[in-house]
């Protein structure tokens, strides 16, 4: 390569993460970040790297997230292969990246499909646009070009042309409920914050900090 990948480095300096400054609850904890995230303008703050086991492997892509309650929501395709694999091995992982702000936050836990009503509700806010393609695309198969999918598009317009579209019965949403949380925050030198939050047996949450 024309370039010294092993010469690329950055120093992280903006702030620290201490154990006085984490909230109890990793969920508000979650909220405090993700709502300086926002305020920062950050382009697509709720982009987040959901890991899934493939036949075998880790398998990872971005999905957004769409909501946050007792768990982290998302929506997609269920016999996509993501869907496929959570079908088989509910185990999942998330992480998000806010390099702007030298934060990242890890995620592990365990997806489960959302109730009808949510899907219906989340898929009824998108664009119109949006709703058709979930019908479009079959998530995950090979075709044979890109002619394929905007022909399915262009028939699927004219038979939903006047009518609401209705959610595929084949997407919907998960929910990730997590059982280890942790915040890292960079610091110089590479001593960076790692501070976790695990899940115990009678639904507390532990607070450690990990070496960096």
């Amino acid at each position: 390569m024309n370039h010294n990948i092993a010469n690329i480095r950055s120093e992280y300096t903006q702030k620290g993460l201490q154990e006085s400054d984490l909230h109890a609850n990793p969920f508000i904890q979650f909220n405090k970040w993700f709502t300086e995230t926002l305020e920062s303008g950050l382009d697509e703050p709720n982009a987040m790297l959901l890991g899934t086991i493939h036949q075998g492997f880790p398998a990872s892509r971005i999905v957004l997230l769409k909501d946050l309650d007792h768990g982290f929501k998302f929506f997609t395709n269920y016999t996509s292969s993501k869907g496929q694999d959570i079908a088989k091995n509910e185990n999942v992982s998330l992480t998000f990246f806010w390099k702007e702000l030298e934060r990242q936050v890890r995620i592990l836990g365990t997806a489960e499909k959302t109730s009808a009503t949510e899907s219906d509700e989340y898929f009824a806010s998108r664009p119109r646009g949006s709703q058709i393609g979930a019908w479009t695309s079959h998530q995950s198969q090979f075709i044979a070009g890109r002619e394929v999918l905007e022909a399915e598009q262009k028939k699927l317009e004219i038979e939903f042309e006047g009518v609401v579209v209705p959610r595929p019965p084949h997407w919907g949403g998960y929910r990730v409920i997590p059982n280890y949380i942790e915040f890292w925050q960079g610091r110089p030198s590479r001593l960076h914050d790692r501070l976790a939050y695990t899940l115990e047996e009678d639904g507390s949450w532990k607070i450690g900090r990990l070496s960096p």
